[in-house]
């Protein structure tokens, strides 16, 4: 008897097929510039809203320093992509950048000087 279960072989045809990873860069290769920046910066907008508590049962997973986090990311990203991306993908990215750092604002009980909220220093101060 052996100690090597079928499903732990290598040769087994019961296991999954993965990618290899000559297909996974020649997927990734395929990818539009432009679709990689705007689908990096849709996540990093999702994960703050999740931070900010604007998701379902919102205050169980409120951070305001993880939000802030990621609204510097994003605005990091859109300011270094600005000129990368037409204004058809950039222009709907920067209202949704900018209504995040609105919903900071709102969120935080000591708010930042103008200016100094998160990514305002590539977009200047956001006033609600």
């Amino acid at each position: 008897m052996s100690d090597t279960s079928p499903a732990a072989s290598p040769a087994s045809h019961d296991a999954p097929q993965t990618p290899g990873f000559d297909a996974m860069t020649r997927d990734i290769a395929d990818v539009p510039a432009v679709e990689v920046i705007t689908t990096v910066a849709v996540h990093l907008m999702s994960a703050a809203a999740v931070n900010l508590g604007l998701a379902e049962e919102g205050e169980a997973h409120k951070d305001l320093d993880e939000a802030r986090k990621l609204i510097q990311a994003l605005a990091g990203l859109m300011d270094a992509s600005a000129t990368e991306i037409s204004s058809f993908h950039a222009a709907p990215l920067r209202d949704g950048l900018k209504s995040l750092q609105l919903a900071f604002r709102e969120a935080s009980l000591v708010p930042d000087e103008p200016g100094q909220g998160p990514g305002e220093k590539y977009t200047g101060p956001v006033f609600g």
